[in-house]
């Protein structure tokens, strides 16, 4: 989608409209949607306006809890995701796994893994393993 109309050609329709032709006729004549035409008419009389209504989505939930969650972030940077929905909870405030990372994409925060040092590691063959001895021959 390409956006809303310009004002201008929304007031050359209320006024055409207003002057006595039907919303379909100016839908016609200024190469709109009949329904766009209908909305904008409709406006106009409940509104007195013709601009158009503001875009885009609702704000999150947590965006009135943001500086408790920065702060809990800045006390302990390595914190899971669950970790911190758990630690959020106990702070009663509500919050899921995706919420929360959708919450740390918009700050533009990025949650790091533990250091490797921290986790289990695959075992190779390190200086207590056992060496081959040399390879037998067979005569």
């Amino acid at each position: 989608m390409r956006g809303p109309y310009p004002g201008e050609l929304r007031v050359r329709v209320i006024r055409f409209v207003e002057e006595g032709a039907s919303r379909r006729e100016a839908a016609e004549q200024f190469d709109v949607g009949v329904s766009s035409a209908i909305r904008w008419v409709q406006r106009f009389r409940d509104d007195g306006t013709s601009e158009p209504m503001p875009r885009g989505g609702s704000t999150s939930p947590l965006e009135k809890h943001s500086e408790r969650i920065l702060a809990l972030i800045r006390e302990q940077p390595d914190l899971t995701l669950d970790e911190m929905v758990l630690a959020l909870r106990k702070q009663r405030i509500s919050a899921s796994r995706s919420a929360l990372s959708r919450f740390f994409t918009r700050h533009d925060i990025t949650v790091k893994k533990k250091p490797a040092s921290s986790r289990a590691q695959a075992s190779r063959r390190g200086s207590g393993a056992p060496r081959l001895g040399p390879r037998a021959r067979f005569a």
